[in-house]
């Protein structure tokens, strides 16, 4: 099977050799005319003026040459370069291999915390979660179910589906998949090859430069033929005609534009590297001072990319919790962080969960309850049938039982049997703090005495202690960039996969304007290419985008005129990435194929980085401009 369908893995861009680089300069426009230049002198006999130009050729070729190796090494540095291991069931035993080894067919068996090594297809979980924002772009984990007679399509991203997809990391259970595709047939294989179907517009300034040339080479032509063709008829001297005619030709040529761009650019991109961003094509620099829209995800770029305990609710009072944990809690809000750490795993790797245990260990000094007297005696896993998670806890030395549930607000009230006022008061609780952006949690508890523990825990008696509302925080230093980019007259536009009350929520705190106007993927999957080029114009969000359609907005803003800069991480980025004027891809969280489709690296992540390489760029290109 492996020979058949070779490694799972996917192929990258390979390094660039000596010879490579040295051609992709040479077929530069303004680069052929330094050359030409150069030879033109040399065949004329002027050894002095060849010479001159022919250095500068030398210097050019030796700084773009460093600029490149060490635009490479950087990236390098940035790859995983070790294969995930993958443990998987072979001729009835376990075996560890390299990721890179997985075949169709194998038997994997996944736990919290592993990457999911190929496509395929589940036979056994156990409240099994994955962060697919890889190809999705959402920022929430989604739950998992065991194959069954249902057909489904295998699409990434929702819950309750059978299907896992390679290079996704499991966030909280276990579970044994069947892969069914590897390599270049997964998911993420498939968006790196419809690259090869998007062709990359010219820069702004090979366009530019490409006209200069031309114009530049017809007046020296005409002029050239026009010196000959008169010092032929007037004065009958063919080889002085020739020579005046070249002469005059090459004077016309400016000779300094091809050094002047290349030195500029290079030294550019040095600047803007000292700004946190890696320049992969030189020539887009120009291009990025004169954007005017700016695309870019939510997850990771204007937030943290971390879920933050921000908000607690109990019966009619909200306390909104301080970034840096200031301040005081009574004790039933303390209660209620004591009842949430009590349902979570011992040792978590949920984000959500290791928030709770940092907020409540924080807030609670004397923990009743969590101490080495007690133990876990059974814990109720996430089901489809009840989204949520519950844990009885016993003292060794009382009969006593206690019981600590979270989960979704409409499973922690059906599990606490609440009349119909009571889960309406609770719902509209939920909906306030969601519009907050937060990911809003119950949390009950309970006692027991008996012997026999039933074997579903709807069966206890559980009480509705409250809700508990994480976020994932907006960076500090976004909104200033945003302001800086609305004053250099760039407009702001947020594609996400979070859902339109999340993405308006962080936009206003943000400071994008109209964050009210939003278009969904739904709405965007029934528009015609000509109503969204004209919704465009004034709409700043776009939420539950799938992959394909990132592509689409991008079309559209370039119809309008619009010079686009995007920014991604995922997979999933990478087309629209590679036909947006500038692609940026994110450097710490971002994935090979992102990295590879996009002219700029933001090695940080920051918002802010890009706002200050655009303000570089634009001084970039006035210096250019002054220098010609």
């Amino acid at each position: 099977i492996l020979k058949r369908d070779g490694y799972n893995e996917l192929p990258s861009q390979k390094k660039q050799s000596f010879f490579a680089i040295l051609f992709k300069i040479i077929k530069e426009p303004m680069f052929l005319l330094l050359i030409t230049a150069g030879t033109i002198y040399l065949f004329l006999g002027e050894i002095s003026d060849s010479i001159m130009l022919l250095f500068a050729i030398f210097i050019v070729i030796a700084i773009t040459f460093y600029q490149e190796k060490k635009t490479e090494r950087t990236l390098e540095a940035l790859r995983d370069l070790s294969s995930p291991r993958a443990l998987v069931i072979r001729d009835g035993d376990e075996k560890r291999i390299a990721g890179k080894e997985v075949v169709t067919g194998d038997i994997v068996i996944v736990h919290e915390g592993d990457r999911i090594p190929a496509d395929g297809i589940m036979l056994y979980e156990e409240n099994l979660t994955v962060d697919e924002s890889l190809l999705t772009g959402e920022s929430m984990p989604v739950r998992k179910i065991s194959k069954d007679d249902k057909e489904r399509e295998m699409i990434p991203g929702g819950d309750d589906m059978p299907f896992v997809y390679s290079g996704t990391l499991v966030t909280s259970g276990r579970g044994v998949l069947q892969v069914k595709t590897t390599g270049i047939k997964t998911e993420i294989g498939k968006i790196g090859k419809s690259l090869e179907t998007i062709k990359e517009e010219d820069t702004l300034l090979h366009k530019e430069t490409s006209k200069i040339v031309r114009f530049a080479a017809g007046i020296s032509i005409f002029l050239c033929i026009f010196v000959f063709l008169f010092y032929f008829f007037v004065k009958g001297d063919f080889v002085k005609g020739l020579l005046s005619g070249l002469t005059l030709g090459m004077a016309t040529i400016p000779e300094e534009f091809p050094v002047v761009l290349i030195i500029f650019l290079t030294l550019g991109a040095w600047r803007i590297s000292k700004k946190n961003v890696l320049t992969r094509k030189s020539a887009t620099i120009e291009t990025l001072g004169a954007a005017t829209v700016l695309c870019t995800d939510k997850t990771g770029t204007l937030t943290l990319n971390k879920m933050e305990l921000k908000g607690l609710y109990i019966k009619d009072h909200f306390h909104e919790l301080d970034r840096e944990l200031k301040g005081s809690l009574s004790e039933n809000f303390r209660e209620l962080l004591e009842f949430g750490m009590l349902a979570n795993k011992k040792d978590p790797f949920d984000p959500m969960e290791k928030e709770l245990n940092r907020v409540g260990e924080f807030y609670i000094k004397d923990p009743k309850h969590l101490n080495i007297d007690w133990e876990i005696v059974k814990e109720f896993p996430l089901s489809k049938d009840l989204l949520a998670f519950s844990h009885i806890w016993k003292n060794k030395n009382e009969s006593k039982m206690i019981l600590a549930s979270k989960g979704a607000p409409e499973a922690i009230i059906d599990l606490c049997h609440l009349n119909k006022e009571e889960k309406e008061e609770i719902l509209k609780k939920v909906f306030e703090m969601s519009d907050k952006g937060l990911r809003v949690l119950g949390v009950a508890k309970g006692f027991y005495d008996k012997e026999d523990l039933p074997d579903n825990h709807h069966d206890f008696d559980f009480d509705f202690i409250g809700l508990i509302g994480f976020v994932d925080p907006e960076r500090e230093s976004v909104p200033n960039a945003i302001k800086e980019a609305y004053a250099a007259g760039m407009r702001v536009i947020m594609i996400t996969g979070d859902y339109p009350g999340t993405a308006k929520y962080i936009a206003k705190k943000v400071g994008i304007k109209n964050a009210e106007d939003f278009i969904t993927g739904d709405e965007l999957y029934r528009m015609s290419d000509v109503e969204l080029v004209d919704r465009i114009k004034n709409t700043n969000i776009f939420a539950r985008i799938i992959p394909e359609q990132k592509l689409k907005i991008i079309n559209a803003l370039k119809a309008n005129g619009e010079i686009v800069a995007m920014t991604g991480d995922g997979v999933n980025d990478a087309p629209a990435l590679k036909s947006a004027h500038i692609g940026i891809a994110m450097g710490e969280r971002g994935t090979d194929v992102a990295r590879e489709a996009s002219a700029l690296v933001l090695l940080n992540d920051d918002f802010s980085s890009i706002v200050s390489a655009v303000s570089l760029g634009r001084r970039i290109y006035d210096n250019i401009k002054r220098a010609m």
